[in-house]
């Protein structure tokens, strides 16, 4: 059983390195602003198109920031909850067949 652990435990820091290396991205004003973040939910990039940024007023960038990160992490959440069903699936496959064998 232990043998059973050792090896869900291997497989979800190898899932927690698979989120690390995808990135989603959520957006705003038609692209204008985009947020870029991991699997596991790590803003990694920040964009603002330069001509949207000389003529938004600041209440009206802030908004929609907000609104491009919270889609960002909307994907991250979403990519992050099939990665850990998939290992759930497999721990209880796993877990199954020892009490089976």
């Amino acid at each position: 059983m232990f043998d059973k652990l050792m090896q869900v435990q291997q497989q979800a820091e190898e899932i927690k390195k698979r989120l690390d290396s995808i990135t989603v991205k959520g957006e705003a004003e038609g692209g204008k602003i985009s947020v870029s973040s991991t699997g596991n939910k790590n803003i990694t990039s920040i964009q603002i198109d330069d001509e949207f940024f000389k003529s938004a007023d600041k209440e009206e960038l802030e908004e929609l920031l907000a609104v491009a990160v919270n889609k960002a992490l909307v994907q991250a959440e979403n990519v992050h909850q099939t990665e850990m069903q998939a290992l759930s699936s497999n721990m209880l496959g796993g877990l199954g067949n020892l009490f089976n064998g």
